[in-house]
């Protein structure tokens, strides 16, 4: 008896060494993109893969993870500010504190959060070219000052204008007030049109909200105002794997590490842009970025 379920856990260790290892991610532009990666850099490693990619919303995605349905996908550091109920904790406005708070709260899960990327994926605001230009507008320091001169109509979410980690945020550090009869509030979160708002004069738009990799930055020549006061929480990109994947196969973590490493803002834009702005499936354009860094080196 004891010998047959020594054979039966070792057929079962066999089955799940041998299983694809499922790669998923969420809906958006970036999430197919970095998870296209994800999944070609681990195909690249000889590991069978299935592709869940833009497998949903974050909760579907991250339910999924944690269900054990889903091995890795790419999330956003700060969103553990969210997973963990601590949005106010000043540890998320860092680069280096939010990854250390999000792995190590994921890591009594049985998640790792593997390198990420550097390039800081949060709410931002983007000013019109020219008058950006005109103006001088290059910080929220700047912003709020155009603000006070009443230069300002803003294109945003409703989220953005209402939740305390996003404009009130900015208010608050930058010790302005943006009159809510000069913001155009939407009820998505696509910045694909609060960009273009702003790009095209729209409703007397001069700004919009805004991610800071946002592809379509350079096209609409929008100039994004830097954040030095940290005001919003920080949204750098990661592969998150179950331990027990990583366990199996541990050379992901090196293969994924270079690759995210290589992940800057001007690459991710430029990246997004392939797919969102010039039509590319991710999939083409995640294969040709790991192809042309193989041949550079």
């Amino acid at each position: 008896m004891v010998a047959f379920a020594l054979v039966d856990a070792s057929r079962r260790g066999a089955v799940a060494a041998d299983r694809p290892l499922v790669v998923a991610s969420k809906s958006d532009t970036e999430g197919a993109l970095t998870g296209a990666m994800i999944a070609l850099v681990l195909e690249g490693l000889g590991l069978t893969v299935k592709r869940r990619l833009g497998l949903g919303p974050t909760l579907i995605v991250r339910s999924a993870l944690l269900s054990g349905d889903v091995d890795v996908y790419p999330e956003y550091t700060g969103n553990g500010a969210y997973f963990t109920g601590t949005e106010t904790d000043p540890a998320w406005r860092t680069p280096e504190g939010a990854f250390s708070s999000i792995a190590r709260s994921d890591a009594a899960r049985g998640l790792v959060w593997l390198e990420r990327a550097p390039a800081n994926n949060t709410w931002l605001i983007a000013v019109r070219g020219d008058l950006a230009r005109r103006e001088g507008l290059a910080t929220m320091a700047d912003f709020a000052e155009a603000v006070r001169r009443g230069l300002i109509r803003l294109a945003a979410s409703t989220e953005f204008v209402e939740s305390p980690a996003a404009l009130p945020a900015y208010e608050a550090a930058y010790g302005f007030h943006m009159p809510r009869d000069r913001v155009i509030s939407l009820p998505g979160g696509d910045t694909a049109v609060t960009a273009r708002a702003a790009a095209q004069g729209i409703s007397g738009v001069d700004a919009g909200m805004v991610y800071g990799t946002d592809g379509a930055l350079s096209a609409l020549d929008l100039v994004v105002m830097a954040d030095p006061k940290n005001a919003q929480i920080v949204y750098e990109v990661a592969p998150v794997i179950r331990e027990a994947s990583l366990a199996r196969h541990p050379g992901i973590r090196p293969a994924l590490a270079d690759l995210f490493r290589s992940l800057d803002a001007a690459t991710l834009r430029r990246l997004n842009a392939a797919v969102a702005v010039e039509g590319e499936p991710a999939e083409a354009v995640a294969a040709r970025y790991l192809a042309d860094r193989r041949g550079g080196r």
